[in-house]
């Protein structure tokens, strides 16, 4: 009987857990083609009614109903036929964002008409539009206009921001721009700004201190300049700016204080039995929430507040452990598509680590504890911070040891204050010009604290030890039962273990790494060998003056020498960035007036120079007197030779070039970027078939409007046995040279040989 009994205990104590898991399976199978997953869930029902195991029965109820929600949720993309054809819209304005020259719009669509020989679109929910020189616009219009989308589609760079992701788990199906404006038609005007927004408005006449009161009081993290938002970003603490778990958690408490206060006070004999102070905790919890409108952060920490609230009551209420797991599920199931945020994970993270802080902690005085908890939480969010967006402010630890307890437990309180006695003369903006002044003293921190700390980032090759290493010194002293000094052993075992690893080398002599970084229609080559680093090309620059060379690196890099291929503005368009915020040691061009630049070199066929076993050498153009008119014919053509490799990089010459090049140089090349995006004018049959490329690599734009690569030069490479990549399909390319081969690895990776595509759509 005792055996039976703690059977039933252990099966009772994972079962959270294997519920958990398959609504987690659910959730992931939203983004897997039907086709895939149809059979299985099916056999996975007949084995549960089969066995008649309610368990099993249990979790294949919650899959399916988590499946079942995620679909409804997730936007069905829309056609690549329609994308930059003319389509008309009718439908409602959910949220607007004004930029410079433009409104950003939240667009929900009610009616979706292209024309008669395109396909359907009538399953469009919402789109994310730009609308330039817009007339008065307000949150809740409801307008009949034309638009030019494409589909949700973002570039795709190692470590950055994954722009189209992001649009689908928002629910965006499409993106584009208003066409033919002064057609447009307003069908109903909206009700325009929220109460609490006009209230606020009426109230607070200090633009800074209304900004941080929207942030934090209401969750509009866009009223906050992006000047404000780069500077949390540097210093590690954009999580503060908005409505969070902490904060909400943190009303909530405060709420059952004085709600335990009020019932001690006047309920002496049964105060700590009575249950209404934590139902009021629970709606505080429920009304902050909702003043971001229940976005999911928001919500998320709401349900875990409610359940957090029911465990500590202990009113027939789940253990700790059971609790976490619960919520957990709770969360997924109402939101399955939050199960891949960053957001989500982290939250989960760190409630996971203050509840092992405090139940295995020996008991201390209290600011101890708190101060303990803090840190550990600190380590182990920079660590899962580093390992999931591959960067973390210098100082973030102890910024926010600082930041979290001065944003918690004394804005958003005087935040709060102040919107509670608003209606009360004086006093509501007596507490919110408090409340201002310490925004201010918030921001002035931080500014320094962001010319204190030095400009440094890890490295590719650090950031996993240095993640690793955070992770396990905050495990270290996680665990209970250690004495002190074990606890400071292994942490300092854990410091140079991780950071002696990090300090290796990524290339040795004779390697080489290159990077074709997807930068849509244009152009941008990271190049590297042991201990030097090129750019060939510094990506486009688009007529609104976006250059998609400022999404790639959030601190200064260093270059040994910038290669801009020739003059135009989708390989020469992010000059003016690497002159502003990079150090470039040495330029070359094809003409000293290419670009305006200070110490320009002319590349030259014939001109090379070696590092680290490493041979450079341009190839074309020969000299300025036979310079051909044409600006795509006098790219600088490079070739890059390891001890067992061969690079060609030939810019957007065309096939007379081509044809120069091949006279002179005829050796076989193992890599081959494709001159002019793959345009037909280039990538001749002679060139092919003399040069005999292994791998092809196209740089072109996602639906790009001249259909690189053309299906031409698709197929003369597949004729020849040539592996081909293309960035607006394989997102950033990295290719790798080393003794035992060359290594390819897309972000978007695709089945085959070495992940090798025989050809790639066209871009058309």
């Amino acid at each position: 009987m005792p055996i039976r009994r703690e059977l039933i205990d252990c099966a009772k104590g994972i079962r959270l857990p294997l519920l958990c898991l398959g609504a987690c399976i659910g959730a992931l199978l939203v983004r897997v083609p039907p086709e895939t997953w149809l059979w299985g869930l099916a056999l996975f029902w007949l084995l549960a009614a089969a066995l008649y195991h309610r368990l099993l029965l249990l979790v294949a109820a919650v899959l399916t109903l988590v499946l079942y929600h995620g679909l409804a949720q997730w936007p069905e993309p829309l056609a690549d036929g329609l994308a930059k054809q003319e389509i008309a819209l009718s439908g409602r304005i959910v949220s607007l964002e004004r930029l410079e020259g433009r409104v950003r719009l939240n667009f929900a669509v009610a009616r979706c008409q292209g024309a008669a020989e395109l396909p359907r679109c009538d399953h469009l929910k919402n789109v994310r539009l730009d609308w330039y020189r817009p007339p008065v616009l307000e949150k809740g219009d409801r307008w009949r206009l034309t638009a030019r989308l494409k589909p949700p589609h973002g570039f795709r760079n190692p470590g950055r921001f994954d722009y189209g992701a992001w649009l689908m788990d928002e629910g965006f199906g499409a993106i584009g721009y208003v066409r033919d404006a002064d057609n447009a038609v307003r069908l109903q005007r909206g009700d325009g700004p929220a109460l609490t927004e006009r209230w606020l408005a009426s109230r607070v006449h200090d633009d800074f201190t209304r900004r941080w009161l929207q942030a934090l009081t209401l969750g509009d993290g866009g009223a906050l300049e992006t000047s404000q938002w780069t500077l949390l970003r540097d210093t590690g603490t954009t999580h503060l700016a908005v409505i969070s778990g902490l904060h909400v958690g943190l009303v909530s408490g405060w709420v059952l204080l004085l709600g335990r206060l009020l019932a001690r006070l006047f309920q002496p004999y049964c105060w700590r039995m009575v249950i209404w102070p934590w139902a009021l905790a629970g709606l505080a919890a429920l009304a902050y929430a909702g003043l971001s409108g229940f976005a999911p952060p928001a919500m998320r920490a709401a349900i875990m507040t409610l359940i957090a609230l029911w465990t500590a009551s202990g009113r027939h209420a789940p253990g700790v452990w059971q609790a976490w797991w619960l919520a957990f599920l709770i969360v997924v199931i109402s939101a399955p598509l939050s199960l891949v945020s960053s957001g989500f994970w982290l939250s989960f993270g760190a409630v996971a680590v203050l509840i092992v802080a405090w139940r295995w902690q020996e008991k201390r005085i209290w600011w101890y504890t708190i101060l303990r908890s803090q840190a550990l939480l600190s380590l182990a969010t920079g660590g899962a911070t580093l390992l999931l967006f591959g960067q973390m402010a210098s100082f973030s630890l102890l910024t926010n040891l600082i930041a979290i307890p001065w944003v918690s437990v004394v804005m958003v309180p005087l935040a709060l204050l102040g919107w509670l006695l608003s209606p009360v003369p004086q006093a509501g903006q007596l507490l919110w010009w408090l409340f201002g002044q310490t925004a201010h003293l918030f921001e002035t921190t931080l500014e320094q604290v962001r010319q204190w700390q030095p400009q440094w980032q890890p490295v590719p090759e650090q950031v996993w030890p240095i993640a690793i290493m955070a992770l396990l010194v905050c495990l270290v002293w996680l665990v209970p039962g250690l004495a002190r000094s074990w606890r400071w052993v292994a942490s300092l075992m854990a410091f140079s273990l991780c950071l002696g690893g990090s300090n290796a080398p990524a290339l040795r002599s004779g390697e080489l790494s290159l990077v074709v970084h997807d930068v849509g229609q244009g152009q941008l080559i990271d190049i590297r060998t042991a201990s030097g680093r090129w750019l060939y090309d510094s990506g486009p620059r688009t007529r609104s003056g976006f250059m998609a060379i400022t999404t790639l690196w959030d601190q200064a890099q260093h270059f040994d020498g910038v290669i801009v291929s020739h003059g135009d503005t989708d390989h020469a368009g992010g000059v003016p960035v690497l002159k502003a915020l990079h150090k470039v040691d040495r330029w070359w061009a094809p003409l000293r007036d290419t670009i305006d630049v200070e110490g320009l070199t002319t590349c030259r066929a014939g001109a090379s120079w070696r590092v680290d076993d490493v041979n450079f050498t341009f190839l074309w153009p020969r000299s300025k007197a036979t310079m051909p008119a044409a600006e795509n014919d006098r790219s600088c053509v490079l070739l890059i030779e390891t001890p067992r490799h061969r690079f060609l990089i030939t810019g957007d010459a065309g096939q007379d070039v081509e044809s120069r090049i091949v006279a002179h140089y005829q050796e076989p090349v193992d890599v081959l970027v494709a001159g002019h995006h793959g345009s037909h004018g280039s990538s001749s049959q002679r060139m092919v078939d003399m040069l005999e490329p292994a791998r092809v690599i196209y740089s072109a734009g996602y639906l790009n409007a001249y259909g690189h690569p053309a299906d031409s030069v698709v197929r003369r490479f597949h004729h020849a046995g040539s592996c081909q990549w293309n960035t607006a399909l394989d997102g950033a390319i990295a290719v790798t040279s080393r003794a035992s081969g060359i290594r390819v690895v897309s972000r978007h990776p695709v089945s085959g040989v070495e992940q090798c595509r025989p050809g790639v759509e066209s871009g058309r």
